[in-house]
C-alpha cells in the first residue's frame, strides 16, 4: 500500500455502476431486458466530449484500471503504468473509461448477478455473451456519456479484440484503434488450452453444474488449475528460466510430491490467489467469448473484406516471446490492414515477459505508446471536423 499517492497517478476512484433498461439483444439469440455495467473514469471529458479514451480489459480484467479504491490498496489497478498524469495514457489530455463487461464477476450484471425471473444469481443460466455484445453494450454507454466518437480504443489480448470489433462494426465511433497483444481469431492450440481449463472447473466435485452458488462453495481446485494452466501460456520460457531456473524451496530433493521447485509453489500460489477472487463461471463465458471471436466469419472468412469497413488509424504492437498471442498473429493483421487500405503502424517489442508482456512497463514499449497516444491528441481539438471528414469519405 502507498504511503502517499504517487505524483503520476489518478489518485483515488471510486467505481460506478450505469443501469440499462433498454433490452440488450445478444448473438446467442436471448436477450438482456436490463443491466449493469460497473466502470471507472479518470481524467475530464471535454466540452465536445473529443478526448475520451476507452480502455477495454483481458479475460480476467475488470474496471479497476488505475488509480486506487483506499489508501490501504496493496497495489494500484492493473494497467496503472499506462493510466495517469504524464503517462502514455495521460489523463491531463484524455478522459479515460474502463468498465466490467457483462458476465463479469466484478459488479457488472453476469453470473454472479441474481436472475430476476428467479431471483437467485444466475449462475450457469446467464447467457453466453460475445465480443460483439461487449461492443454493442459499450456503444450504449458511450452514448450515455455523450460520446459519439472514442479519440481511441485500447486493449491488450481480449481487449484488443473488442477494440478491433470496434474499428468494425462501428467504424465512425473511433478516430484510433490500438490492439496490443492479440490477434484477429483464436488457434487451435489457444482453443485447446481454453477448453483444458473449462474442464479442469466444469470436473471440480464443488462446481454443481455451475449452481455451486446455491450450495455455498466454491469449486476452487478446478479453478486454481485452469488459472495455472492459463498463467503457464502468459510467460515465456525465458521468462521463467530467469525468474525461477530449477530453483528448490529447501535446496534438496524431499523425494514426494509435495512442491520442491520455486516454478511450482509460484504457480500454485497463483492459483490460489485467483481461485478465491474471481468467479468459475465468469471464466468460462470469458473463455468462450474468445474462442467464438471471429469477425471475418461475418465477411465469408475474409478478414481484409471486414477491415475495408473500418475508417480509423491502426496500431498493432506484439512480443517477441508473445507465443500465446505471437507476432506471427498481430503481422496477420496488419497485412490484412494493409490489403485493406488502411493506416496501420506495427512495432514487436523485444521482451522475455511472454504474453503479459503488454502488462509490464518496459522502456521501449512505453516510450512507443506514449509517442502513439501524443499522435491521438493532436486530433482532440479537431474532432468533430476530423468525422465529418470521415462521413464524407
Amino acid at each position: 500500500m502507498p504511503s502517499a499517492i504517487p505524483a503520476d497517478s489518478v489518485g483515488l476512484v471510486t467505481p460506478q455502476t450505469i443501469h440499462f433498461d433498454t433490452p440488450l439483444a445478444l448473438a446467442c439469440g436471448r436477450v438482456l431486458e436490463s443491466y449493469d455495467l460497473v466502470i471507472e473514469t479518470y481524467g475530464t471529458l471535454n466540452a465536445d466530449a473529443s478526448n475520451a479514451v476507452l480502455i477495454c480489459h483481458a479475460l480476467s480484467g475488470h474496471q479497476h484500471a488505475a488509480g486506487y479504491h483506499s489508501m490501504e490498496d496493496r497495489k494500484p489497478g492493473w494497467w496503472d503504468s499506462a493510466i495517469g498524469p504524464g503517462k502514455p495514457i495521460d489523463t491531463n489530455r484524455f478522459f479515460v473509461l474502463c468498465l466490467n463487461n457483462l458476465g463479469g464477476c466484478h459488479g457488472s450484471t453476469g453470473p454472479t448477478s441474481l436472475n430476476p425471473e428467479t431471483g437467485k444469481p444466475y449462475g450457469p443460466d446467464f447467457p453466453i455473451v460475445t465480443v460483439k455484445d461487449w461492443v454493442n453494450s459499450q456503444v450504449r454507454l458511450a452514448d450515455h456519456f455523450g460520446i459519439q466518437q472514442w479519440a481511441a480504443i485500447v486493449g491488450g489480448s481480449l481487449g484488443g479484440m473488442q477494440a478491433l470489433q470496434w474499428s468494425i462494426d462501428y467504424p465512425e465511433r473511433l478516430r484510433d484503434c490500438l490492439v496490443i497483444a492479440s490477434a484477429p481469431k483464436l488457434s487451435a492450440q489457444n482453443i485447446a488450452f481454453n477448453e483444458v481449463a473449462r474442464q479442469a472447473i466444469s470436473k471440480d466435485p464443488q462446481f454443481h453444474q455451475g449452481h455451486y452458488y446455491e450450495q455455498q462453495v466454491v469449486p476452487k481446485t478446478g479453478l486454481a488449475l485452469a488459472r495455472m494452466v492459463g498463467h503457464i501460456t502468459y510467460l515465456s520460457d525465458d521468462g521463467m528460466r530467469e525468474k525461477f531456473g530449477r530453483e528448490m524451496r529447501a535446496g534438496k530433493l524431499s523425494f514426494d510430491f509435495n512442491p520442491q521447485f520455486e516454478v511450482e509453489s509460484y504457480l500454485q500460489y497463483q492459483g490460489e490467489r485467483f481461485s478465491t477472487a474471481f468467479d468459475a463461471n465468469t471464466y468460462l463465458l470469458m473463455t468462450k467469448a474468445l474462442d467464438y471471436f471471429d469477425p471475418a466469419s461475418d465477411y465469408d472468412h475474409d478478414l481484409v473484406a471486414a477491415l475495408s469497413h473500418a475508417r480509423c488509424r491502426f496500431l498493432v504492437v506484439a512480443f517477441t516471446t508473445d507465443w500465446r498471442f505471437s507476432p506471427e498473429r498481430s503481422r496477420e493483421l496488419v497485412d490484412a490492414l494493409v490489403a485493406a487500405g488502411k493506416q496501420v503502424s506495427y512495432a514487436e517489442i523485444d521482451s522475455a515477459h511472454g504474453h503479459d508482456a503488454f502488462l509490464i512497463p518496459s522502456p521501449r514499449y512505453m516510450e512507443l505508446f506514449a509517442a502513439y497516444m501524443d499522435r491521438v491528441a493532436l486530433g482532440i481539438s479537431t474532432a468533430p471536423q476530423q468525422k465529418e471528414n470521415a462521413d464524407a469519405r
